[in-house]
């Protein structure tokens, strides 16, 4: 369908990319992968037209619809939700306005032998060829659906999209994306901001419609659930698995060890060959031979072992001070904005030791709830801090509440008290941030260093509390790993507000679920609570 012949992408000296070809069938879905830095992103922007390569071309035919969906988007301020999604058909209503302005001209024109009518007439049977060879679409009916699949309400419709946080207006976007009916979608982290049941929807729709798409996300339960073929970028090659992730995980491992065994029989036989050359370099008899080695060593390809990314968070809690046997307990809380009631009637008991996740669609109260823990927000009911209870908070906007134009060491320092002062650059190397990377500007870190250098604040002093609000938010796929084994081996307590099922999976066991202005225990892990939610909703189908 669509083919990448020869990309090659250099910045300045270095090169991305070199001479990389695909392509992209019908009904692939790909997931591309590399480490941070390898070209991901910019192989996505390429592949939308965004941006250009040095070298290559990519190949789309004329009727093929690309949509792109980029990690950082901006939507028009003065629309409502309704109407900035409806944009997708934008192009369809210029079509037919268009159409109607010809045939207005030709009903007041009388010159019927001249060019001028002839060419009208032209170019009106070719637009309307076009225009009505479009399937005819309810396009009102189709913005609904899509709108209220993506967690929208109905009374959201009309409101001004500058009302919305950046995480809805990334569903306004993908709405757009997802009307425009494409025979290629590329995502570049489409789930940072999803809820659960958003991401769900999400996996249905892509399984389902049928198109390709190629998807860039840290998401591994996502990636896994919808790809069907893995695209590795690495070392400015690629390598093109038909398997999905976790099996490319296994495949790759495979091919790092046969590499790695060719590359030391090589390294071997160099060597075998050099002391020969040294031994007989001045042997006549054996002349001929030495010439013969040493034109077979400047000929030789030498076997390249793909680089693995060996930085590697160390990450360890300190020991949590003992609390009390109930650390938190709630009783009939309730929170209201105005007219708007938020939640009532939450009631919880924390139990020391005990590590449980806040799941629910966006806006049903989780962060409000973890605000009135922290005492940050007023509420009505009882909220009791248990004996010797000492919270530690990761807030979901903390990355961005760095000062940007203070070093990564600044950073630190600032906030540090007492012995802890004489450990900082230790703490930074052991979040990746050792030797010059210390004194970089907070302005130029990625999203996944801001978070790693927020997060390194909950180290500064131990806790026996620890609330994390959206923690995996830009972390790649290695360092939720690290974070969640050390979460594993946190010995406090636990709360964790989360979308990323793959990282709840196996680290609690008790769900509260926000929804319907109540907040609802579920025992059990992650796995349970969505396997009941899709029973409820398979239910809800019958029932419809």
């Amino acid at each position: 369908m669509i083919s990448v012949d020869g990309l090659t992408v250099e910045f300045g000296a270095s090169t991305l990319f070199k001479n990389i070809s695909f392509v992209i069938n019908e009904k692939d879905r790909i997931a591309l992968m590399g480490k941070n830095g390898a070209g991901k992103s910019t192989l996505l922007k390429i592949l939308a037209g965004a941006r250009e390569a040095n070298k290559g071309n990519v190949s789309v035919p004329k009727d093929k619809v690309v949509a792109y969906l980029p990690q950082h988007l901006m939507t028009e301020d003065t629309r409502t939700v309704f109407e900035e999604a409806s944009q997708a058909f934008a192009h369809i209503h210029a079509m037919e306005k268009e159409i109607a302005d010809l045939n207005t001209q030709l009903e007041s024109r009388t010159d019927y032998e001249s060019e001028e009518y002839y060419k009208l007439i032209e170019d009106v049977s070719t637009l309307s060829e076009k225009f009505y060879s479009i399937e005819e679409t309810n396009f009102d009916a189709e913005v609904e659906k899509v709108l209220l699949g993506l967690g929208f309400l109905r009374s959201d419709f009309t409101q001004a999209t500058n009302t919305f946080s950046g995480g809805w207006r990334m569903r306004i976007e993908l709405a757009k994306i997802l009307l425009q009916n494409p025979d290629l979608i590329l995502l570049d982290e489409p789930t940072n901001h999803l809820d659960i049941e958003s991401i769900q929807w999400l996996e249905e729709f892509l399984i389902n419609c049928g198109k390709a798409v190629i998807v860039i996300s840290h998401d591994r339960a996502f990636v896994d659930n919808i790809t069907t073929r893995t695209i590795e970028v690495t070392m400015g090659r690629i390598y093109d698995y038909k398997v999905n992730y976790s099996k490319y995980l296994e495949l790759r491992l495979e091919r790092r060890v046969h590499q790695q065994k060719a590359f030391e029989e090589q390294q071997k036989m160099i060597a075998d060959n050099q002391a020969f050359i040294e031994r007989f370099k001045g042997t006549y008899s054996k002349t001929l031979q030495v010439q013969s080695r040493v034109k077979m060593l400047e000929k030789l390809q030498i076997v390249e072992v793909d680089e693995e990314d060996t930085s590697a968070l160390r990450l360890k809690f300190p020991p949590a001070p003992r609390s009390g046997s109930y650390p938190l307990i709630l009783s009939e809380v309730e929170k209201s904005y105005d007219d708007h009631l938020v939640f009532s009637e939450a009631s919880l008991t924390l139990e020391r030791g005990e590590k449980v996740a806040f799941v629910g669609k966006n806006g049903e109260g989780k962060s409000t709830l973890v605000k009135a823990i922290m005492d940050e927000i007023d509420y009505k009911g009882d909220l009791q801090l248990g004996h010797n209870t000492m919270i530690g908070y990761f807030a979901q906007n903390q990355a961005s509440l760095l000062d940007e134009d203070l070093t990564v060491f600044q950073t630190i320092d600032d906030v540090a008290k007492g012995d802890i002062r004489t450990k900082v650059k230790d703490m930074l190397g052991a979040f990746m941030f050792g030797g010059d990377n210390s004194t970089k500007k907070v302005k130029v870190l990625s999203g996944g260093e801001r978070t790693r250098l927020a997060m390194i604040k909950l180290l500064l002093e131990p806790v026996n509390l620890l609330i994390l609000d959206e923690p995996t938010n830009h972390l790649d796929m290695k360092t939720k790993d690290i974070l969640k084994a050390a979460l594993k081996a946190y010995d406090g307590t636990l709360i964790l507000v989360s979308h990323d099922r793959d990282f709840l999976d196996g680290l609690v066991d008790k769900v509260y679920e926000f929804g319907n202005k109540r907040v609802k225990a579920h025992l059990g892990g992650i796995q349970s609570f969505l396997h009941m939610k899709k029973m409820q909703h398979l239910n809800e189908l019958e029932a419809k």
